[in-house]
């Protein structure tokens, strides 16, 4: 059994999916697991073990949108990780540090314990966060290149990596010259969702059909094309017939609320914020298609959105703009929109709300290809793997053994 150690900063576990999934399948391997995390979103106990998980949350300043506000955000995240760091590695100590990004920061926290103490470091890229600095103010600052440099830092000290796809894959190779053994494909996947349970009708309002969007609603999403969408679809297409509910939160989350209210859409958006897990599954088992309406920049280019496969999971067709790694990822499960246009959204939203035969057959792509193709439990092998590496090059440094694994087998 191995000691892990966990952090993430931009969401809170269990909130956080992919993290807690993780989580989740190293403690199953019979490994020790601690997880590092701010308090945000309703989860504010500054301990507690949950599902035999042990979760350490430290205060954070609050979600930004702006520089300044980012700069606040990661200082006060880098003191909190730092003080749960230390508190963990006082109480039970740890093997294995694992860095979840953005931001490529985390490696600070990282690097006393791997130059003191012989810790492993394992660097779990969930974004490009170069990419997503640059899609969320639009230009290449000082600030930008002091981001190409945490991130070159962080691969550095990083004795494993971990990419979310095949072109986040590519992109770490390359920039930190990382050999084949040294990085591994841990896709994102929905697991253990409860897909059996009832609709309610109440949520479409007496409306004949339910457009849903599940996620973070922060400036690089793209939520504003969708309310622009709607206007569309009921102002120049003159559609009363489709009610449409927008669930999660986020810095962006109070701005598209006035944008709603300008437009004067309230009687056809609902936007409740976050929602219990219990609300989402009946709103993914009720909705007619899904939409994900992040736009097309090179930063969404090579993210996975769970948003995508959580559709595919209930079995529902999808509406997006044509994002490289979104089109991997749903196949022929969704219509794809080729420009950032908030009208072309419409009005593919409207060809394939008409269209129910087409949507049935979408939905039963969407699922098995997440069933077999995309799979938790290959991830979960992958996962496996890039522990095995760390692992071992800490025992082989023990021993003074040479190590030759093999590397990530693409899927």
């Amino acid at each position: 059994m191995s000691r892990i150690l966990i952090l993430v900063e931009n969401l809170p576990v269990p909130l956080d999916r992919r993290v807690w999934q993780e989580a989740c399948a190293l403690r199953d391997a019979g490994h020790d697991v601690t997880v590092i995390c701010p308090r945000m979103r309703g989860y504010d106990a500054p301990e507690e073990i949950l599902d035999g998980i042990r979760i350490y949350r430290h205060w954070i300043s609050g979600e930004a949108s702006g520089i300044r506000g980012f700069v606040a955000e990661y200082a006060t995240a880098l003191w909190g990780e730092m003080g749960c760091a230390l508190k963990a590695w006082r109480r039970h100590g740890f093997d294995v540090i694992h860095l979840c990004n953005p931001p490529d920061l985390l490696f600070l926290v990282a690097l006393p314990f791997k130059l003191l103490a012989g810790v492993k470091v394992i660097y779990d890229v969930h974004d490009l966060w170069p990419e997503m600095f640059e899609a969320k103010f639009g230009k290449r600052g000082l600030l930008y290149w002091a981001v190409r440099i945490a991130e070159r830092c962080t691969l550095a000290l990083a004795d494993a990596v971990m990419a979310t796809n095949q072109s986040v894959l590519a992109a770490v190779k390359t920039r930190g010259c990382k050999r084949e053994n040294e990085v591994f494909v841990v896709r994102t996947a929905p697991n253990k969702l409860n897909t059996a349970i009832q609709e309610d009708s109440s949520l479409k309002k007496g409306r004949r059909h339910l457009v849903g969007y599940i996620g973070v609603m922060g400036n690089a999403d793209g939520v504003d094309y969708l309310v622009k969408a709607v206007n569309h679809i009921v102002r120049e297409r003159r559609r009363e017939d489709i009610q449409f509910l927008l669930m999660g939160s986020g810095p962006e989350h109070a701005d598209l609320m006035r944008l709603r209210e300008s437009l004067r859409l309230q009687d056809w958006i609902d936007m409740p914020g976050r929602v219990s897990n219990e609300f989402l599954f009946t709103a993914l088992r009720t909705m007619d298609l899904g939409v994900a309406c992040d736009p097309i920049n090179d930063y969404n280019d090579h993210c996975t959105m769970n948003k995508t496969l959580e559709y595919m999971a209930f079995g529902k067709p999808q509406v997006m703009f044509a994002t490289r790694e979104g089109r991997y990822s749903a196949g022929d499960a969704a219509r794809y929109v080729t420009e950032n246009s908030a009208e072309q959204l419409g009005d593919s939203i409207l060809e394939l709300i008409d269209d129910e035969e087409t949507r049935r057959q979408m939905g039963e792509r969407g699922l098995r290809r997440l069933t077999t193709e995309l799979c938790w439990e290959k991830s979960v092998q992958q996962l496996l793997a890039a522990y095995e590496r760390a692992l071992c090059l800490k025992s082989s440094i023990r021993t003074g053994e040479d190590l030759a694994l093999p590397g990530s087998a693409p899927y």
